[in-house]
């Protein structure tokens, strides 16, 4: 589902659907909410992010991305609430299973990619850490800015590299369980927002080509910055998973 870019002053005057997301770079938390949007035929308008617009500040509230704006409803932002008044506004295609058993797993593995210290989460603070210490990762100004954000520590970015490596094997050992079982995706046998989830937060370990995702040089190369253990935590299963979900869901080339 194609989406517009508008300026804030539009988007206070608007009716409908606007999300504020972040632009030029593909925050795992802004394309989920963007894929979640496209599957279901959603139509809206997106504000990219700006911290020095006092406009979108008064308009949006705290500034972060993704915030979804309904109306004139109070403002949804996190993975969850975003999802939820995505799952009331299109019930159908449903993104979450009817099974309670089944949602709350999905539930659960949402947060395990997308909640406080979840795989996208660790994976900014392992980044930082690399980063302050001049190994790769996010250049210095962009690791201090992110490291107030997240919590950092030095020794939350040491343990971040040990939680980022088990939540990998915890989802690949899901998929490959799957796959066992005759099914692509991560619960059941149809797309959930758990496999959205997956295939934007991999893209903070390996990025989707220049072609599809014409993202700047710098961010790339932090995104790329791998060590030993992670990479071989990244088993083939969760990039094969996400080129799945591209090629069947989600759309290709990303709008940043």
């Amino acid at each position: 589902m194609p989406f517009e870019y508008i300026d804030v002053e539009t988007a206070v005057q608007r009716e409908g659907l606007r999300m504020v997301v972040v632009g030029g770079v593909p925050s795992p938390w802004s394309e989920a909410a963007k894929g979640i949007l496209h599957i279901k035929g959603i139509e809206w308008a997106a504000v990219r992010l700006a911290y020095d617009s006092e406009a979108l500040k008064q308009w949006a509230g705290e500034l972060s991305a993704p915030v979804l704006m309904a109306g004139q409803e109070r403002p949804r932002r996190g993975w969850a609430d975003i999802l939820l008044l995505a799952e009331r506004l299109a019930p159908t295609p449903s993104l979450l299973p009817d099974d309670p058993a089944e949602r709350a797993l999905a539930f659960g593995l949402a947060h395990e990619l997308c909640g406080e210290s979840g795989l996208g989460w660790s994976r900014r603070l392992q980044l930082i850490h690399v980063g302050l210490n001049n190994n790769g990762g996010f250049p210095d100004r962009v690791a201090k800015y992110l490291g107030k954000k997240y919590g950092y520590s030095p020794q939350a970015g040491e343990a971040a590299a040990g939680r980022v490596t088990a939540v990998l094997g915890m989802l690949a050992a899901r998929l490959k369980a799957q796959r066992a079982a005759g099914s692509a995706y991560y619960i059941g046998n149809t797309v959930t927002a758990v496999d959205v989830y997956s295939a934007s937060v991999v893209g903070m370990f390996r990025p989707l080509p220049h072609d599809v995702c014409p993202m700047d040089a710098g961010v790339r190369t932090a995104f790329e910055t791998r060590d030993p253990q992670t990479d071989a935590a990244l088993d083939p299963i969760l990039l094969e998973h996400r080129d799945l979900m591209y090629a069947r869901h989600l759309a290709l080339p990303l709008s940043l």
